[in-house]
């Protein structure tokens, strides 16, 4: 997992796509990564949160503080878990997942979809672009924020994050690699699998263009944050989803369903302990 290193609370709805993936951890539940909602009823996330052996998943769509859910919170059974077949997790390559949640959510002013972009968006000629996580707030450390945090970082061109003194070509062409040369401000852990957003041209809505994945420690210079492409993979999502016609979810991708496994997360990309435990009154939640 990976947290936003530099950055400041987020405001209520600020990011109504955001979702909490969390497990249960004793009483109650443990943030583990993040996501994005794309539709009422499917979570865009990072692969590298559901590796190893499990456990149950939820989704908390439209919080910002765990000590205090919002009105509109609300809390989902992750029914299946979908992860690309092409997954690494030695090399972190095709790190995307989608979530099946059990019933769908109800938007509001809080709980909005991401707009995924497809083949024909040049996403490296946007700007303004954000990141936001609940993940640790210092690097090296398991300070964890109070909200959501969210933080303004630049897309960085691929061949310069894949050049001698960065990355030195472990990047992928389907990652985007985004954040700034002198590091200080980055994704880490805690937000692994949640949005990489940037604004479309003269527009006043977002793209979600990438889902954070991993990164060589975090904030650090030269090493900023790497993320998956979602346009990258932008067919691949509508098979999973059952909305590319003639073709099936299982051709693309290794499903499971969640009730009898779950996984221990990487964090961006090694485990790390869960920082916090959510109240238990969300697991009692009375969903229509």
């Amino acid at each position: 997992m990976s947290r936003v290193v530099g950055g400041i609370n987020a405001q209520p709805g600020a990011w109504p796509w955001i979702v909490s993936i969390q497990q249960v951890v004793g009483a109650g539940l443990g943030h583990i990564c993040g996501g994005s909602l794309i539709s009422s009823q499917w979570v865009l996330t990072a692969a590298h949160c559901f590796v190893g052996t499990g456990k149950t998943y939820y989704v908390a769509a439209g919080i910002t503080y765990f000590s205090n859910p919002e009105p509109e919170t609300q809390l989902r059974f992750v029914k299946r878990v979908l992860l690309h077949r092409g997954y690494d997790n030695a090399t972190m390559s095709n790190d995307i997942a989608l979530l099946e949640l059990d019933h769908p959510v109800r938007c509001g002013y809080h709980v909005q979809l991401a707009c995924v972009p497809d083949p024909s968006l040049r996403v490296a000629e946007l700007s303004n672009c954000y990141v936001a996580g609940w993940g640790s707030t210092r690097a090296r450390s398991g300070t964890t924020p109070l909200g959501l945090q969210e933080a303004k970082v630049h897309l960085i061109d691929l061949h310069l994050c894949n050049s001698t003194h960065w990355y030195a070509g472990a990047v992928h062409s389907h990652n985007l690699c985004a954040g700034y040369p002198q590091g200080r401000i980055d994704t880490c852990q805690g937000d692994s699998g949640g949005p990489l957003v940037c604004q479309a041209k003269n527009a006043d809505y977002f793209w979600l263009v990438g889902l954070t994945s991993w990164g060589t420690g975090c904030a650090r210079a030269r090493k900023p944050g790497i993320y998956t492409s979602t346009q990258h993979f932008y067919r691949w999502i509508l098979v999973q989803m059952g909305l590319y016609p003639n073709t099936r979810a299982t051709a693309a991708a290794r499903a499971w369903s969640t009730s009898p496994m779950a996984s221990t997360p990487a964090q961006r990309p090694l485990p790390m302990p869960l920082g916090w435990v959510n109240s238990s009154p969300l697991l009692q939640e009375n969903e229509e």
